[in-house]
This record gives structure tokens, C-alpha cells and sequence, in this order.
């Protein structure tokens, strides 16, 4: 739950930081890619807007968008005010940069990010304001290599602002990103955080930077070293199955997803996470033995990636 802060939040600064952010993980994208992002600014009526950037059909990036948004709203929607009742009938604001990357090759893992910002007032007028964000990483194909360089640069990121937080943002992204009902972890993780105001506001907004700022040493390496793997029509298969793992989680648990539909953000944006081509099929399970069944036994459950 967030607490009344005493300083008030640069929110200029902030929506600086992000748009940076966003330009420069969506050049480092097009250089790997060698397709430029289609940019689609909006605006929406009930304030605020963004700016979507989005690949599609790429040679590398099968699909993939990488979004700012600042809104903002006169009521909280109810994703939001059922956690924080004594703040529904304030006026606020939410921005933040979020991507989701899907690569056409089954053997690079898909990836989401997210750095956040809201911030309210309370009925007496004083600044109430959190930090929320995180990465995930979700292949279809496991490598120990990969996920031990994701989860040690999200370590990494985290350890200038204490030594407890690594292992706080990952057990809470283990949990989050959790399909209930499949008992079945979404990917390999990483970290997640929410309603952080832990010390000033600089030191939440460094923290937030250092997050959103190793995306890409986190995840370029492993695209780089995949996405030339050779394929074939089994390993599409597979990716398109366990793409709908993906789609499932974002319509029913995700958080991000709810609060935009709710608040009435861009459709088409909220949605650019969905992956381009998802299978499902009825009670279908993996050959034990095959590198499909390994992703269940091997990577899927929770587990230490840093440990020797």
C-alpha cells in the first residue's frame, strides 16, 4: 500500500527519462532487426496519450512494440481504487514505458518490460506517489546461459540500492507472473515490483532508471546469440503453443492490461503485447525426453538462477 510522502515527485523528469528510454531501446531493436518501428503517436480524450512503437513481420522481431503512455484521469479505475479506496476520488496520473518482444525464432525467448510511474494527492492535498516495473523472460526453448544472464544483470541492476532487493522483486515476479490455473509458471522470470516509495523520491526514481536502463544489456546478448538458430516446422509449433500460455496470462491476471482497459487507454496499444501467431490445443503434453518436455521440468519451475 502507498504511503503519504513528504517531498513531491518530479513528474517532468521522469516523463523525460521514459521518453529517452523508449527511443533508445527502439534504435538498438531496428539495428538488430534492420526494420525501423512504425511510430503512431495518440491522444486521449479523457487526457494524456503516448506514443506506440511497433514492429511487425520483421526478420528477426516477428512482433514486437514498445510504448509510452501518461494519462490521466479525474477517478481512479477500479484495478487501481480497490487497493487504494481513500484515493478513488482523486485526480491522477500514470506514465510509463512497456515492450513486449516476440521473436520469429522459436529458440529466442520472448520479453516484456515495464517502468511505471502514478501519482495522486490526497483528499488534504499532499503528494502521494509510487514506482512500479520489472522484466520477464519467457522462452520456448531453454538455455541455462540465457537465463543466468538475465536474472545476474537484473541482480546487478537492483544491488546499488540494497541487498535484499533482488531476491524480494524476483520471489514477487515468480508469484506474479503465475497462471493459476495451468499451476505452471509463465516463463524463467526475473523481477517485479510494485507501489515502491521505500526512502525519497530520488532514490526510488534511481532505482527505476537502473531497472529500466539494463533492458537491453539484458536481453540483446540472448537475441543476438538465438536468432539465428536453425528451425523448423516443429519448433514454430511448439513456440505457437506456448505462446498461448502468454495470451492467457495478459487477458486474465495482468495487471498493466486491466488498469488500461479500465481507464480507458488505446486499445491497440494496450493489446500490442499479444504474440502474432498462438495455437492451443486440448490436454496435449510434450514426449518425455524432448527439449519441449525439458522446458516444463528443467525451466518452468521456480528455481535459483543464480545459485552454482
Amino acid at each position: 500500500m502507498s504511503a503519504i510522502l513528504a517531498d513531491a515527485p518530479d513528474t517532468a523528469a521522469v516523463k523525460a527519462w521514459l521518453l529517452d528510454l523508449q527511443e533508445r531501446i527502439v534504435a538498438a531493436l531496428e539495428t538488430v532487426d534492420g526494420t525501423a518501428f512504425l511510430r503512431d503517436a495518440w491522444d486521449r480524450p479523457e487526457g494524456g496519450g503516448g506514443i506506440s512503437r511497433l514492429v511487425e513481420d520483421g526478420p528477426v522481431i516477428e512482433r514486437g512494440g514498445v510504448n509510452f503512455s501518461h494519462v490521466m484521469g479525474s477517478k481512479l479505475p477500479p484495478s487501481a481504487s480497490a487497493l487504494r479506496p481513500h484515493l478513488g476520488g482523486q485526480p491522477w496520473q500514470a506514465m510509463g514505458v512497456s515492450l513486449v518482444i516476440h521473436p520469429r525464432n522459436p529458440y529466442a525467448p520472448t520479453v516484456h518490460m515495464n517502468v511505471r510511474f502514478f501519482s495522486t494527492t490526497t483528499a488534504e492535498g499532499e503528494p502521494v506517489w509510487w514506482f512500479g516495473g520489472g522484466m520477464d523472460l519467457t522462452p520456448y526453448y531453454g538455455f541455462v546461459e540465457d537465463a543466468r544472464h538475465f536474472h545476474q544483470t537484473c541482480h546487478d541492476a537492483l544491488a546499488p540500492f540494497g541487498a535484499d532487493l533482488h531476491a524480494r522483486f524476483k520471489k514477487w515476479c515468480d508469484e506474479y507472473f503465475y497462471l493459476k490455473h495451468r499451476q505452471e509458471a509463465r516463463g524463467v522470470g526475473g523481477i517485479f515490483f510494485d507501489d515502491v516509495n521505500e526512502g525519497s523520491f530520488d532514490e526510488c526514481f534511481a532505482m527505476e532508471r537502473s531497472v529500466g536502463d539494463a533492458f537491453l544489456a539484458a536481453y540483446l546478448p540472448l537475441l543476438e546469440r538465438r536468432k539465428d538458430t536453425p528451425y523448423g516446422e516443429r519448433e514454430r509449433d511448439f513456440q505457437a503453443y506456448r505462446r498461448g500460455r502468454y495470451v492467457e496470462f495478459n487477458l486474465v491476471f495482468d495487471r498493466g492490461t486491466l488498469f488500461g482497459l479500465q481507464s480507458g487507454g488505446r486499445t491497440e496499444a494496450i493489446l500490442m503485447s499479444m504474440p502474432p501467431v498462438v495455437k492451443w490445443r486440448y490436454r496435449w503434453e510434450p514426449a518425455d525426453g524432448t527439449p519441449e518436455a525439458a522446458l516444463y521440468t528443467d525451466f518452468l519451475p521456480h528455481r535459483d538462477w543464480l545459485a552454482a
